[in-house]
């Protein structure tokens, strides 16, 4: 028995060991954060399946973290990029939803020249690395 709860506690911290620890996002200033990487994934925001996990919701700041990261978008060629949220849509798992569900947010992205509006999906209820999606750079 002894042995048993030595292997269970020995099990146990190892998972939490090797848990995902992500840091949260850098500001820039208080109006945008700071991106260092454009994805390679070209479904990385353009999908309700791999959404851009922002965070702030915690702290009573999802909204404006959302505006926090498009406001470090830049169009292909370091356009200024317009945005207009949409809706909330599709369900998602999060811990840190109301009892353990999360809704995205989806923003209307353009900029000047572009031929079409695109969708970003947004999560503003858990935080992951920040890229810009591929297609975008990131604004100086």
């Amino acid at each position: 028995m002894k042995y048993f709860f030595l292997s269970l506690l020995v099990t146990f911290l190892a998972a939490c060991s090797t848990s995902k620890k992500i840091a949260k996002p850098v500001l820039l200033n208080q109006q945008t954060f700071l991106l260092t990487e454009i994805s390679t994934d070209p479904s990385y925001g353009f999908s309700k399946d791999n959404p851009i996990s922002v965070g702030g919701v915690k702290e009573s700041q999802g909204p404006l973290n959302e505006r926090r990261y498009l406001n470090a978008l830049a169009g292909p060629n370091g356009e200024t990029v317009d945005y207009e949220r949409e809706t909330s849509c599709c369900p998602i798992k999060s811990e840190n939803g109301f009892l353990g569900m999360a809704m995205l947010d989806i923003y209307r992205v353009t900029w000047e020249g572009s031929k079409d509006t695109l969708s970003i999906y947004i999560n503003m209820y858990d935080h992951d690395k920040l890229k810009a999606p591929k297609g975008f750079s990131i604004k100086k």
